[in-house]
């Protein structure tokens, strides 16, 4: 495949480079299946918006195949499945600033190095999280440009269904289909498998990495239905392996709650029933806190007594890094302002943080990702575990749930509002995430990280600890 370097006029029908915050000239890339505009800033090469499959409201995704003009029009675009803003806006800075809210969302975005041979690279599938409500795959928070530039991979990031759209189908014939999202994941991986080698990427050296309910979402798929062999090599970070289970009576009563959703109703009343669905949750426990999620025993998964073997068959062919961090339940803190004020008493008030972010991570993120990471090691994986405890210098908020990504795609001026980085995380992003960018593109081409601790660059402490 070749490429050169073009004005790309009679590729692009939008706007253009200087009426937005976009860095970089528009680049002609040369594929098999067709020549796609891109945006290129020297360094790396990205392509936006490649339509992986169609579906329509409430029905199961269609593949369709590459169609370079639709996705050189949209060069300059952020879509995203629509969504209700999120409470966590204010810690992670506003992460959906600029996206575009289009349930013709099925789209993925492929980056990868400029100064490009043609030797193939290894492949890192980015899988979203967001409690399956919120996020997409292209917002300036998750730009991969660093982790492409220093480590020579090629990224694709995924944009899925959420919400209603996604996770709450009741799954009769004549009715919504469930886990709607997931076989979008499926469709998505699909596509990377059969065509991500005409981009440059290796479809034998393919890692799928995803954090919160997009690690969930990755563990799924390796039980899940039509999506035998699309995964080798995962990357698991901060899955809530504690509150995935017993959900039938939540999901029965959240669908309940939400009630009869018409395939053209205004989006304004599905948001209104996702809100009932949501409210309907609690007394739930902990699983309250993610209400939507996958549903076992509708396609394509299993019924949820079959979620073990479905793992211990697919263990021989895996590599797998299991990671969490040391205060995943401090960024959920953040967020109930009754929590932060008891926290905050004199004396008793660290003590009771201490336990009360001890106790939720463990059950959330604790236990049950060692019981997933021991189930597959005995099964014939290559599992490793980590733990990360990383932080801004001065941080009171400390490791918490999500932090490593700001190391991982460090926009600075993406995560530079962003509260879980106080006070000067997002000054030293690019910087101090070095070390632990290099560790994830190692896990890429080898299935592995050889060293024991990764420590972090400067500004901020701690690092990654692997065993």
């Amino acid at each position: 495949m070749d490429e050169h370097v073009a004005n790309a006029d009679h590729l692009d029908d939008g706007p253009r480079p200087g009426e937005h915050s976009w860095p970089g000239d528009l680049t002609a890339v040369e594929t098999p299946f067709g020549v796609f505009a891109a945006v290129d800033d020297g360094e790396v090469t990205r392509i936006r918006n490649i339509r992986y499959a169609r579906a329509e409201r409430f029905a199961a995704p269609v593949p369709v195949e590459p169609d370079p003009h639709e996705a050189s029009a949209r060069q300059y675009q952020r879509i995203g499945c629509p969504q209700p803003p999120a409470s966590s806006d204010g810690l992670f800075g506003g992460t959906m600033r600029g996206v575009e809210f289009d349930e013709d969302c099925l789209r993925l975005s492929i980056t990868r190095p400029s100064a490009w041979a043609g030797e193939p690279l290894p492949v890192m599938v980015w899988v979203h999280g967001g409690s399956y409500v919120s996020g997409a795959g292209d917002v300036g928070g998750y730009d991969p440009s660093a982790l492409v530039r220093e480590q020579r991979v090629v990224v694709v990031t995924v944009t899925y269904r959420l919400g209603v759209l996604g996770f709450l189908g009741d799954g009769e014939p004549d009715g919504r289909p469930a886990n709607l999202g997931l076989l979008d994941l499926i469709a998505a991986l699909r596509w990377v498998r059969s065509r991500i080698g005409g981009f440059g990427g290796d479809p034998a050296r393919v890692t799928v990495f995803g954090q919160s309910a997009g690690a969930d979402a990755i563990a799924h798929l390796l039980v899940a239905s039509g999506a035998e062999g699309l995964i080798t090599r995962a990357i698991v970070q901060s899955g809530p392996f504690g509150i995935r289970r017993r959900r039938e009576r939540l999901q029965e009563r959240m669908r309940r709650a939400a009630g009869p959703l018409a395939a053209d109703a205004a989006l304004d009343d599905l948001f209104a029933a996702q809100a009932r669905a949501g409210r309907a949750a609690a007394g739930f426990g902990l699983r309250s806190g993610m209400p939507f999620s996958p549903q076992y025993g509708h396609a394509p998964l299993p019924p949820e007594r079959e979620v073990a073997a479905g793992w211990r068959r697919q263990a021989p062919r895996l590599d797998v890094l299991v990671c969490s961090t040391t205060e995943e339940a401090a960024f959920f803190l953040e967020l109930a302002p009754r929590l932060r004020s008891l926290t905050a008493k004199p004396v008793i008030g660290p003590a009771i943080r201490f336990a009360l972010v001890r106790v939720v991570t463990d059950a959330v993120y604790g236990w049950g990702a060692r019981r997933f990471a021991r189930l597959l090691a005995k099964s014939g994986a290559r599992v490793q575990l980590a733990r990360f405890d990383g932080r801004p210098e001065g941080s009171s908020i400390g490791s918490a749930h999500a932090i490593e990504l700001a190391l991982l795609f460090p926009n600075t001026a993406a995560w530079a509002p962003a509260r879980l980085l106080a006070p000067h995380g997002a000054e030293s992003l690019v910087e101090a995430g070095v070390p632990l960018r290099a560790a994830w593109g190692e896990f890429a081409r080898t299935g592995r990280i050889a060293a024991s601790h990764v420590r972090l660059g400067p500004g901020w402490r701690g690092g990654l600890r692997v065993r």
